[in-house]
């Protein structure tokens, strides 16, 4: 038996439902943002990285250890993240100390594990 179409089987739009999805959607600026971000959060190196500074304030040679990757490496990511507002940091005399920007940037890591947990169980390691 084939299974069913994901396909509407008849031509009709419910323009009520439409005028609502389209007023929750934003404007190309914010669209844009948005998709910056989670186009940022799709490479595994800038991934390790959040998720890293997520439970822990690091360095970039910290970062460097944590993820296999050259502190060139590492700098070049981090340029990414603070420029979508991801992360920043403070100086901590010679060292510059990197952590998540606000909640937001963990909320969304959260919720990205929570949700990948689901397709997979287990502890996620």
């Amino acid at each position: 038996m084939r299974p069913a179409s994901a396909h509407c089987q008849i031509d009709s739009v419910d323009s009520a439902a439409v005028d609502r999805a389209v007023g929750v959607v934003p404007d190309e600026a914010r669209l844009k943002a948005i998709a910056d971000i989670f186009s940022a959060l799709g490479d595994p190196t800038r991934l390790r990285i959040l998720i890293a500074l997520s439970c822990e304030r690091l360095c970039v040679c910290d970062l460097a250890a944590v993820t296999g990757v050259s502190q060139s490496g590492v700098s070049h990511q981090l340029r990414v993240l603070r420029d979508l507002d991801l992360v920043a940091f403070e100086r901590m005399g010679k060292r510059a100390v990197y952590r998540l920007a606000d909640e937001h940037v963990g909320i969304l890591l959260s919720q990205g594990a929570d949700h990948a947990e689901e397709r997979f169980g287990g502890d996620g390691r």
